[in-house]
C-alpha cells in the first residue's frame, strides 16, 4: 500500500510538473496550447497501472515494460482512440497467449506461459504507431478529432494509419493464437498451397484468417466507441462506423502479409535456439531472432498500404 501511494504522488507531481512546463511554452510560443493536467495524468498514470499490471502477469518483462511506458504514453497523449486500440490490442493478446497453452507447447516447444514480451517485441508492434502519434500531435496537437478527410486530411490520414498498424498486430496475433488451437484441417503455405505442418512459417488456415479479421475489427470497435465517448462534434463529420471495417480488413491483410513474409524470410524447421538464419532473395543473413524483423517491416508495409487506400481521394466517398 505504502507503495503505491508513493507512486501515486510521483505520478501526481510529474503530471503536474509538465502542465506547468507546457503553460509556460505556450506562453513564450503562441503556437502551443497548453495540455490539460488530467490529460498529463491520466497520460502518466493508465499506462503505468496497465504496465505494473503486465509485469505481475509476466506477460512483459523489465525491459519490455520500459517500452510500454513509453509507448503507452506517447499514444495516450496524442489521442485517447490511440490509447483504447492500444488496449484492445494489448489485453486480447495477452489473453490469447495465455489461452490453449497445452496445445500450443505439442506444437512450439519454446512456447512460454505467459508469453513474456521484451522491449524489442513491444517496439516492433508499438513503434510505427509511436511515430505516428507524435506526427499527430505534431499536426493537430494531443486531442480527438473524427476521421475526416474534408476537414483533415493529414490528421486522418495518420489515424488511419495508426489504426491499420494496431489492426494488423492484432489480427496476426489472434491468428497464430486461435489457428493452432481451433483449426481442424492442417494450415496451407500461402505462397503455393499445399499442405504443411502446423507451425510452419506461412501455413494459414480459415479458422485463423477469420480470427485475424475478428481481431482487426476489435481494436477498430475500441477505436469507435472512444470516438463516441470522446468526440463532442462527432455528428458534424462523415460517419465513423467504417472504421471496424477498416480494422478487420486491415487485420486480415496484415496476417496475411505476415504469412507471405514468413514463407519467404523464415526457415522452418529444427535449429540452433537463438540463431536463425534469414533468406531474402539471394543474401542470407544471421541474427537473433528474425520474428523480431518481421512483425516491424510487416506493421510498417500494412500501415503504409491501408492508410494509403483509405486516404485517397476516390476512396474518401466510403466515410460520406
Amino acid at each position: 500500500m505504502m507503495i503505491d501511494m508513493i507512486v501515486l504522488c510521483a505520478t501526481l507531481a510529474l503530471s503536474l510538473f509538465f502542465w506547468i512546463l507546457s503553460l509556460t511554452m505556450s506562453t513564450f510560443y503562441g503556437t502551443l496550447q497548453p495540455v490539460s493536467p488530467w490529460r498529463w495524468l491520466f497520460s502518466i498514470l493508465v499506462p503505468l497501472v496497465v504496465t505494473v499490471r503486465a509485469v505481475r502477469r509476466r506477460s512483459l518483462d523489465r525491459s519490455g515494460a520500459l517500452a510500454a511506458l513509453l509507448v503507452g504514453f506517447v499514444l495516450t497523449m496524442a489521442n485517447y482512440s490511440f490509447f483504447s486500440t492500444l488496449l484492445a490490442f494489448f489485453i486480447t493478446s495477452s489473453k490469447l497467449t495465455r489461452w490453449g497453452g497445452a496445445q500450443k507447447k505439442k506444437i512450439d516447444a519454446e512456447y512460454k506461459e505467459g508469453g513474456q514480451r521484451n522491449w524489442v517485441q513491444v517496439f516492433c508492434n508499438g513503434g510505427v504507431p509511436t511515430e505516428l502519434a507524435l506526427l499527430y500531435m505534431i499536426e493537430v496537437g494531443p486531442g480527438e478529432i473524427p476521421i475526416d478527410f474534408n476537414k483533415q486530411y493529414s490528421a486522418s490520414w495518420m489515424c488511419l494509419s495508426l489504426l491499420g498498424a494496431l489492426a494488423c498486430s492484432t489480427g496476426d496475433t489472434w491468428a497464430s493464437e486461435v489457428g493452432p488451437v481451433l483449426s481442424q484441417s492442417k494450415p496451407r503455405l500461402i505462397t503455393t498451397w499445399k499442405e504443411v505442418p502446423t507451425g510452419t512459417n506461412g501455413g494459414v488456415t480459415p479458422v485463423g484468417l477469420v480470427a485475424s479479421f475478428l481481431g482487426g475489427a476489435t481494436v477498430g470497435v475500441a477505436y469507435f466507441v472512444t470516438q463516441l465517448v470522446t468526440v463532442s462534434n462527432l455528428h458534424l463529420a462523415d460517419p465513423q462506423w467504417p472504421i471496424v471495417m477498416y480494422g478487420g480488413v486491415a487485420g486480415l491483410l496484415g496476417s496475411m502479409l505476415d504469412s507471405f513474409l514468413g514463407a519467404h524470410m523464415q526457415y522452418s524447421g529444427q535449429f540452433q535456439p537463438d540463431v536463425h538464419f534469414i533468406s531474402f532473395k539471394k543474401f542470407i543473413w544471421l541474427c537473433a531472432p528474425p520474428q523480431h524483423i518481421e512483425p516491424f517491416v510487416k506493421r510498417s508495409k500494412t500501415s503504409v498500404r491501408t492508410s494509403f487506400y483509405a486516404s485517397h481521394k476516390h476512396l474518401s466517398d466510403i466515410f460520406s
